[in-house]
């Protein structure tokens, strides 16, 4: 008798004017029953493959999905075409008020990975025999890990974590 495999990945982030944008994806599989018992590793690896490719699945949804915070003019860029900012509304905080942050403030470059984040991934990577440039180049198109944002060095580091346990 076949056993089902549920794995499932969803992310939500935050954009410009306090919207946000999120994705999931759930997949199941039916896998022979004795792969539990005769191919752990096997088993492993079926969880793994089904794990990154709903997360690829979620990252390009995402990526699809997020808006430019400028046009080059100084004002948001829409999603698209037709379709309003600020979640619908013409008014920021529903009085029409100038909002506090600058457009400066939203423009900021993001913080690089930490020192001790970049250690971490390439442990974590060098303890599972993980392709971690391969990985790196395949999910976030960069070559290192210290060209990784703070908040994909956490991304990576949940991941890779996850493959760790499956």
């Amino acid at each position: 008798m076949p056993m089902k495999l549920n794995v499932g990945v969803s992310r939500k982030i935050g954009m410009p004017d306090y919207g946000s944008v999120g994705a999931s994806c759930n997949l199941e599989l039916e896998l022979d029953t004795g792969l539990l018992e005769k191919d752990l590793d096997g088993f492993h690896a079926r969880v793994r493959g089904a794990y990154i490719a709903a997360h690829q699945a979620v990252h390009d949804e995402l990526a699809r999905l997020q808006v430019p915070v400028s046009n080059g003019a100084g004002s948001p860029s829409p999603a698209r075409a037709g379709t309003p900012t600020r979640n619908g509304s013409t008014r920021e905080n529903g009085n029409g008020a100038v909002a506090a942050r600058t457009q400066s403030d939203r423009t900021r470059a993001p913080r690089p990975a930490t020192g001790k984040q970049v250690k971490a991934i390439q442990a974590i990577a060098r303890r599972q025999n993980t392709d971690l440039v391969g990985l790196l180049r395949h999910e976030y198109e960069i070559q290192r890990p210290q060209d990784l944002t703070i908040g994909q060095a956490s991304e990576l580091i949940d991941l890779l974590k996850n493959q760790d346990t499956a």
